[in-house]
């Protein structure tokens, strides 16, 4: 059996790739564990410099890689590079905090009797990494480097939409001197994907992808000889709330950016905003003037700056949320006639502003993942809040406030139910950050020294004197 990518825009097949049967998965498996063995012997500092060579090999690259990922899943060509560099940005973070995350904790002698008590953080073993489509270079980083030089072996199952992307990494990794079999690409259906969570021998599995998927994993894990760890990284309905002392030259780029960035294609895109009735007016008009500037179009052309989604259902998907919040009362800002291209029965949709919208319609609730935002009006803080604590997700929110107004940003930012809080950014990932969720965003942590512990377990020395 095999799979076969799709490239979005022109709906061509860019590349096939063969599954291996039940028997050899079991064996590669077998040979992610053997080679772990070894691997976790292996001085953090030679695993660090190995890291450090994968950047430097994945760097040379880059110029390669920017068609291959438009071919992919349909981001413009003018913004690949941008993945490219911010995932080494993050790897050299990682690298830089791997020590320190992963040192010993020394406990002080508080009993006065001189023993010595140590908590050390060890590899899981084997790490099954299931990737996603959208960010595949940024989200897979997350948690190879620190899974690689924490001392497991990893076992990387990219999207089939994305197959060249992990394929790139393993041959930077493979340049770099990594050992043979510590990282593993394989291109697995959902039932080998199921055999491969399910194994023994694979310690911890980390998901990114839809509620759905991450349910089905979690729920295969669970029902596994043993108890290994899932990290998930799922959906997200991200708020963001206008105050009435935003500054609207800064925000409304910011907020038109965040929201239809990569066509709204990202975990913590802007899908829902609330603004204080004394800005919506003037919000509203400057959100929709900056949002006629893009140019919708062939993701290849260095011109186009909106590209189309990933896929056919997942435009048909999207098309039918607006209409179906239009036929709930919902008024659309952005006339489709600006972005002609954007057919019934293509992957290219328009992007689009809906105002007159409530919690009552999918487009204010259920995450759209497209370039789709809806506007809504509200009178007070107290409001806004709740509106934004109204979801089923929670992976992060942002405020827009003055800077003067950070002593109230304070407050608000505790009330509410997310991973991260944004005062006057968003759409965004800090890796000196815990990466997290909540609610039906899931559960786990990337990037920061919390990724580390993450894909480690705490193992406590005790040394009687």
């Amino acid at each position: 059996m095999s799979q076969t990518t799709i490239i979005p825009h022109s709906q061509k097949p860019l590349v096939t790739r063969d599954y291996p049967s039940p028997t050899d998965l079991d064996a590669f498996i077998g040979i992610a564990k053997k080679s772990q063995t070894s691997w976790r012997n292996v001085p953090l500092s030679e695993r660090i410099a190995i890291g450090r060579k994968f950047m430097a090999v994945f760097e040379a690259q880059i110029p390669e890689i920017t068609l291959e990922l438009s071919n992919q899943m349909g981001r413009p060509i003018k913004y690949n590079h941008l993945e490219c560099k911010t995932m080494l940005a993050r790897a050299d973070y990682l690298l830089n905090i791997a020590e320190k995350s992963l040192e010993d904790v020394v406990i002080p002698d508080y009993d006065k009797t001189g023993n010595q008590r140590t908590i050390k953080r060890v590899p899981h073993g084997v790490v099954l990494v299931i990737a996603p489509w959208n960010f595949p270079f940024l989200v897979t980083i997350n948690s190879i480097i620190p899974a690689i030089v924490a001392g497991n072996t990893v076992i990387l199952k990219p999207s089939p939409q994305t197959p060249l992307t992990a394929e790139r990494l393993a041959a930077a990794w493979s340049g770099a001197g990594l050992p043979e079999n510590v990282f593993q690409v394989l291109h697995l259906s959902p039932e080998l994907t199921e055999q491969a969570v399910k194994d023994s021998r694979v310690n911890y599995v980390v998901f990114t992808g839809s509620v759905k998927g991450g349910k089905a994993v979690d729920t295969v894990a669970v029902n596994a000889e043993g108890f290994k760890g899932v990290a998930l990284e799922l959906g997200g309905k991200d708020p963001a709330y206008v105050r009435e002392d935003a500054d609207l030259d800064f925000t409304v780029p910011e907020l038109v950016d965040g929201s239809f960035f990569n066509s709204g294609q990202s975990c913590c895109a802007v899908e829902r905003i609330y603004v204080h009735a004394s800005k919506y007016d003037a919000f509203v008009q400057k959100f929709i003037e900056e949002t006629k500037g893009y140019k919708l179009g062939d993701p290849t052309d260095p011109n186009t700056t909106l590209g189309p989604v990933v896929s056919l259902a997942s435009a048909e998907r999207i098309r039918k949320q607006i209409s179906d919040a239009v036929a709930s009362g919902a008024k659309i800002l952005v006339p489709e006639s600006l972005f002609s291209i954007a057919q019934p029965g293509t992957t290219y949709v328009a992007p689009q502003v809906l105002v007159e919208v409530n919690h009552s319609m999918d487009v204010m609730k259920e995450e759209t993942f497209g370039p789709v935002v809806g506007i809504m009006k509200v009178s007070s803080d107290s409001e806004a809040i709740d509106l934004m604590n109204d979801s089923p997700y929670g992976l992060t929110a942002s405020i827009w406030t003055s800077p003067q107004s950070q002593p109230i940003f304070n407050k608000l930012a505790a009330e509410l139910e997310t991973g991260t809080v944004f005062l006057n950014k968003c759409d965004a990932v800090d890796p000196s950050l815990a990466w997290t969720g909540v609610k039906y965003s899931g559960r786990g942590v990337s990037c920061s020294q919390f990724g580390y512990d993450q894909l480690t377990r705490p193992k406590s020395v005790f040394v009687k004197v």
